[in-house]
């Protein structure tokens, strides 16, 4: 069985923690390096309910893609809600790992997933990183549909291939229009809607596309505009980490459990039909 510091060794072989953006928080949150992981759980957020499934389920570790604390603190206290999540870890003996942007950036990364779950053929990256000598790093994923689709189409492709939620999946542009070539970021990806025009794809799907920037890049360019929610363009990458640390503890003969969690941890919880006007 392997120590805690052997397992996080092995994901940071994967997601190198100096991929991260520099605003970024990775890498071990809590636990103690030395003791053993049997058990591994894979989710997109370190809430609440997360940690009680992991302990619940039994689980030495727990790998999540959003920090706990993006910004420094001065209190782990159990008195705010992210308090109780640390001492819930630490009661239950149970450590916590973040792979955020690393793993964003990472081949294959969190992008890549979502290409996979919505059928598209990734040819390379939306925003290279420019300390990859092969060119296959860096943010988001540009994919080709084979063969193209209408964006109505394509658009009940990612309602299938994505985990439900209630926000469902928000579409701008011609319905009939044919796509073939198309990027995609998983997450939040509006910062990046120059670089999806200069990209000269067909559509683009990501999350959390605010009204200002979503109006502007249609006005722009006639690009269409596919949007999920954050916490399910993202959950596909569970999948791949997951696989990653299995093949890590194969080559190594570890024996180790892992398991995704399937808790819909989308804040948004209800979606009611607007009527208005009559």
């Amino acid at each position: 069985m392997p120590k805690l510091s052997d397992v996080i060794a092995a994901l940071e072989e994967v997601y190198p923690p100096q991929w991260a953006e520099s605003w970024d928080a990775v890498g071990l949150v809590c636990g103690d390096p030395q003791a053993e992981v049997a058990r591994v759980l894979f989710a997109v957020d370190p809430v609440q309910a997360v940690v009680d499934e992991a302990v619940a389920w039994g689980a030495d570790l727990v790998v999540t893609h959003h920090p706990l604390y993006l910004r420094g603190t001065t209190s782990v206290a159990a008195t705010s809600f992210k308090g109780r999540v640390v001492h819930t870890l630490i009661t239950n003996g149970v450590a916590l790992h973040v792979a955020h942007t690393n793993a964003d950036h990472a081949d294959p990364g969190v992008s890549d997933a979502l290409a996979e779950a919505v059928g598209l053929t990734v040819t390379g990256p939306l925003v290279p990183d420019p300390t990859d000598p092969l060119g296959r790093r860096g943010t988001g994923r540009i994919g080709l549909l084979e063969p193209p689709l209408t964006l109505a189409a394509f658009a009940a492709r990612v309602a299938e291939g994505l985990p439900s939620t209630a926000a469902g999946v928000r579409v701008s542009g011609d319905p009939e229009r044919l796509l073939s070539r198309v990027a995609v970021c998983g997450g939040s990806g509006d910062s990046f809607l120059a670089d999806v025009r200069a990209a000269g794809v067909d559509a683009y799907l990501t999350a959390d596309l605010r009204h200002h920037p979503a109006s502007e890049a249609t006005e722009a360019a006639p690009i269409a505009l596919v949007d999920a929610a954050h916490w399910a363009t993202e959950w596909p990458w569970l999948t791949l980490a997951e696989r990653a640390l299995r093949t890590a503890a194969d080559e190594r003969g570890w024996t180790v459990e892992t398991t995704v969690s399937h808790l819909v941890t989308d804040p948004w919880t209800a979606h009611a039909p607007m009527s208005f006007p009559a």
